[in-house]
């Protein structure tokens, strides 16, 4: 019991910002490229990427003491978070494409410290992080080509 109360405490703050009034018809309203895919495919690739994410902090958190992970991979972790929850700030609420920009590219170069932060630690808690490294790859793309359309 006590490792399902671990893993949810650390699956649960990802979704935070899902909780926040969001204007989805913004989203709509925009001209969008064509590869940019169904509402739905969000929903799925999102949580699928928040679990991975999950289980990855979940293996090195559990096979060090708090106290010796390594400062490097907290505040990784921490930009990390921050870059990815911004984005529905951003974007829906703020409704500016290019602070959404931003913020992807943010999400996508420090998962890329994750990765090499997290490889240095437990190197078989990466293939986790695999999926959220291409999606968050897809989304600064996607988010480029969305603002360049949108100007």
């Amino acid at each position: 019991m006590k490792k399902i109360v671990t893993f949810l405490l650390i699956l649960l703050p990802w979704y935070i910002s899902s909780l926040l009034p969001i204007d989805y018809n913004y989203y709509k309203e925009l001209n969008l490229p064509f590869f940019a895919p169904p509402n739905f495919f969000y929903i799925i690739a999102w949580t699928i990427t928040y679990i991975g994410i999950a289980i990855s902090i979940y293996q090195v958190i559990t096979s060090y003491k708090l106290k010796d992970i390594p400062l490097s991979y907290k505040i990784t972790l921490l930009i990390n978070y921050l870059c990815n929850q911004s984005f529905q700030i951003f974007f829906f609420i703020l409704k500016n494409n290019f602070l959404g920009f931003i913020s992807c590219i943010s999400t996508f170069i420090s998962t890329l410290f994750l990765y090499q932060e997290t490889n240095n630690l437990k190197e078989k808690s990466t293939k986790y992080l695999n999926p959220y490294i291409l999606l968050s790859l897809f989304a600064t793309i996607l988010s480029l080509t969305i603002y360049l359309m949108n100007i």
